[in-house]
């Protein structure tokens, strides 16, 4: 009878075979990365089935107070075979001491510490630049976020990482869309009087996760391996 269970367990396991580990893809940035009012949940979609999204993107995160708040730990402790990075929003002048960068010094000194803590682990770091406001001046995106989108830019050149440059694509299908066909990425404003100019609705978050999709798999063919 123990030599027949026996049988039985070895021919039960080897239809069973354990279930390979799914490669993590984790998420670090400010609610436009988030998944209910960013692009998060949707990009999360372009993964295939050996993937895993983990998405740790907060409201009102910048490039300091994401360390300062200890999401930076948890994504490192995660331990991604990727992460995405993407600030900018939370660091702009108006944000407070407790969030606010320099364009020049602090932000891209926050990036490179991002890089090489993620290095450290083996995990393979690739910024995004900043999403653009969808907010115009004499007809074209006004563009406030340049100069984060160019420092992250740079730390990308100088590192040699990987760099979804979100902030040129998104300006120029702004740009191109025009005010009344961008205004429908806005998600509902908190009052009647509100519009939302920064955040995405679910259409909106999924035209930009596609490009930050096409964007990848042009400059990061291993991550690019994991997309649909």
């Amino acid at each position: 009878m123990l030599r027949h269970s026996l049988l039985f367990l070895a021919l039960f396991l080897s239809l069973s075979p354990a279930e390979e580990p799914r490669t993590r893809v984790a998420l670090a940035g400010d609610s436009t990365v988030t998944d209910k009012a960013g692009w998060g949940a949707a990009f999360a979609k372009h993964l295939g089935p050996n993937a895993q999204c983990l998405n740790f993107a907060g409201g009102g995160q910048s490039s300091k107070s994401f360390r300062d708040s200890g999401n930076w730990k948890k994504v490192l402790d995660s331990k991604p075979a990727f992460i995405l990075i993407q600030f900018g929003h939370n660091d702009m002048p108006g944000k407070g001491p407790k969030r606010e960068t320099d364009p020049a010094t602090t932000y891209p000194e926050n990036l490179n510490r991002f890089i090489q803590e993620a290095r450290a682990i083996g995990t393979q770091p690739i910024l995004v630049t900043s999403l653009a406001r969808r907010i115009f001046d004499n007809g074209k995106i006004r563009g406030e976020l340049k100069p984060y989108a160019d420092a992250a830019t740079k730390v990308a050149t100088e590192q040699k990482v990987p760099l979804v440059d979100l902030f040129a694509r998104s300006v120029e299908l702004h740009n191109k869309l025009g005010i009344a066909e961008s205004d429908t990425f806005n998600p509902p404003g908190k009052d009647a009087k509100t519009t939302d100019h920064t955040h995405l609705n679910a259409h909106g978050a999924e035209v930009i996760a596609a490009i930050i999709a096409e964007e990848l798999r042009k400059v990061a063919p291993d991550l690019a391996k994991l997309l649909k």
